[in-house]
């Protein structure tokens, strides 16, 4: 058994390199073996507000954050106020002390809700609403406090270096405040060194400058600061580790299992996976595999639905990324896709709804959403990866569950997971395997695009396939494409195109439609990023000597009702847990199941789910001491 659980939280303004540190600390940690969770926040504005990085280290497998920091690192006031209660006796707080003067009224980015939280609980300490004041609320719990002014840094490196330009670097605060936090626990100074080469692998100089001032940071730090709890000194790492970021899974799987052609308009958190794809469309993916992924940046999500759509008839593998908002505006021509028969992807990466609601924030909203989008009755599927290692197979398994069954797939994925950073094992490009279906190389004789068949599922051509000439509208057609209005070729064509979603349930694998990590009398059951958290909680229960069950729902359309069925015949007390007001999933539960939810745990704050949330009101359950539906507020 491991004994490490460290988590590191950087802040400041956005735009001031929050995300860039940590990318430091994770690759850091990563190249010493330890397994890494990162998860970051930040607001819906270009610079100025609040953002934070929080880093989890482990020598165990881990998938989730928790509520408590073991180290902050702090170069602006606001993550001071923001983030000093969070840090767990034990831990420490690096912080520039040229900020000790600061009050709650200096920071104008403290909006008025979280300030009168902030000024109760000062009051109610009996401390001043400033720095010291809260400082000394976290000395006083076991918080060691390290000050060290970061501009008196720079000009002693500017001095030693004779650089006198390096005095009024701000926008190096997050190299020193990653490089002094480094420097306490005793990570490797190499492997600093080597991160920020990575990072700045396309600025030298740059990257240079940051060596000069993370080593001089780095030894000052462990020179003076020598009482501090945690040491992390590195272990064996497992060569067939890597540090995924969270767009990587679905993006690396678009290459590799042969989508061509993206279509996308910007939108958050979708477009990382879209800019990704755009960054390398000169790369071989494999021998076999040759090209890349053509990415279009279209004028509106209506334009994405009909590029992709019109791609998709060429016989190319085909899909869109976008987030709630940009769905909705697609739901019109996702029906065309259906009624047509036209595979596409749309990969679904969810936020806080509805409208614009937290635009850079987490939920798990859109559930029904995507179940019913569109009008009228047509087969689609609708599917949910639970993490990034999970969703680069998953987004090959989708590709080919829309051409074999020539459907409309909706691959469900979430801020929670665009905005993480993970270490899992390698991708390995040769599991995903290709399967185009019925999809024609050429067609002999008569062609009907929509003819009848035993399995309801019609060979396809594609466009500009000799004798393979077919009719597409928007209208109910014959077999030919042709539109017809007839009653009987109304309910034949109605018929086949439903059936498929028996076919679907029967052929897709039962692993595939619902992965179970064990069934207890307590049995929890969700969908997609809730995963993690969910299988770390339980983890930590099974230490206090408690077992809880778990399946995880992966195919949410068509709902794979008798599986699930039997999985939970012996779970006395099933419990829903999701990033959503109303329990979506709950609602296709009962509805397919026929069966109620016993306890809902919900999370709807924009910010995700800890495993130290879920174990504590898991326990309150097991314990009889639960409301009906638990709800989570961790997170600032």
């Amino acid at each position: 058994m491991g004994c490490i659980d460290f988590t590191w939280l950087i802040g400041g303004p956005q735009g001031s390199g929050v995300e860039s540190g940590a990318n430091v600390f994770s690759k850091v940690c990563a190249e010493q073996g330890y397994n890494v969770f990162g998860k970051r926040e930040f607001y819906s504005n270009i610079k100025g507000e609040h953002s934070y990085f929080a880093v989890r280290v482990s020598d165990n497998k881990i998938h989730s954050n928790v509520n408590d920091v073991s180290l902050m690192a702090s170069f602006d006031a606001e993550t001071i106020f923001r983030h000093f209660d969070e840090v767990a006796p034990g831990g420490g707080i690096i912080y520039d002390s040229d900020l000790e003067k600061i009050t709650t009224d200096d920071v104008r980015t403290l909006d008025e809700y979280f300030k009168e939280r902030l000024h109760k609980l000062l009051e109610s300490k009996n401390k001043p609403f400033t720095i010291p004041g809260v400082l000394e609320i976290a000395k006083e719990k076991g918080v060691h406090l390290y000050p060290v002014s970061f501009r008196g840094l720079l000009a002693d490196l500017a001095e030693q270096t004779e650089n006198p330009k390096l005095r009024g670097l701000v926008r190096m605060y997050n190299v020193l405040g990653v490089s002094l936090s480094l420097g306490l626990i005793k990570m490797s100074l190499d492997s600093l060194l080597q991160s920020i080469d990575s990072i700045f692998a396309k600025k030298p100089l740059i990257a240079e400058i940051n060596k000069q001032a993370a080593t001089f940071v780095y030894n000052y730090a462990a020179a003076k600061f020598t009482d501090f709890t945690y040491s992390l000194n590195g272990i064996t790492k497992d060569p067939d580790t890597i540090l995924a970021q969270g767009h990587f899974g679905t993006s690396v799987g678009k290459m590799v299992c042969g989508c061509r052609f993206q279509s996308y308009y910007p939108i958050t958190p979708a477009s990382d996976e879209s800019v990704y794809l755009e960054s390398h469309e000169l790369l071989e993916v494999q021998n076999d595999r040759p090209g890349s992924t053509l990415v279009i940046q279209t004028e509106d999500e209506i334009s994405a639905m009909g590029m992709m759509i019109g791609s998709a008839l060429t016989g190319t593998r085909s899909s869109t990324s976008t987030s709630g908002p940009g769905f909705a505006l697609m739901t019109e021509a996702l029906g065309w896709a259906g009624i047509n028969e036209v595979p596409v992807v749309i990969t679904l990466y969810q936020r806080s709804g509805p409208s614009t609601g937290l635009p850079t924030r987490h939920g798990q909203d859109d559930l029904l959403f995507a179940v019913n989008a569109g009008h009228g009755d047509f087969p689609k599927i609708v599917y949910a990866s639970g993490d990034i290692e999970e969703s680069f197979y998953d987004t090959g398994q989708c590709f080919n569950y829309a051409d074999i069954y020539q459907v409309p797939v909706i691959h469900m994925m979430d801020k929670f997971l665009s905005s993480s950073v993970i270490t899992c094992k390698k991708f390995n490009p040769k599991k995903v395997i290709i399967d185009r279906g019925q999809l024609l190389d050429k067609v002999d004789g008569e062609y009907k695009r929509f003819a009848f068949t035993k399995d309801g599922i019609s060979p396809r051509s594609k466009l500009g396939l000799d004798n393979g000439i077919f009719w597409n509208t928007g209208d109910e057609s014959d077999e030919y494409g042709h539109i017809s209005e007839d009653p009987d070729m109304r309910i034949k064509m109605m018929d086949k195109r439903m059936s498929r979603l028996d076919l679907i349930l029967k052929n897709i694998p039962d692993d595939e439609q619902v992965v179970s990590f064990g069934v207890h009398d307590h049995t929890i059951i969700s969908w997609g990023s809730t995963k993690g958290p969910i299988t770390d909680a339980i983890d930590l229960l099974k230490k206090d000597g408690i077992n809880i069950g778990f399946i995880q729902i992966k195919l949410i359309h068509p709902f794979p009702t008798d599986y699930v069925k039997f999985l939970l015949k012996d779970a006395k007390t099933i419990i829903d847990i999701e990033a959503n007001h109303s329990g979506q999933l709950g609602k296709l539960f009962k509805q397919n199941v026929l069966r109620d939810i016993d306890y809902y745990i919900l999370k709807y704050t924009g910010r995700g789910m800890t495993s130290t949330e879920i174990h504590d009101s898991l326990k309150k359950i097991i314990e009889n001491k639960a409301n009906k539906k638990e709800i989570l507020s961790h997170g600032a």
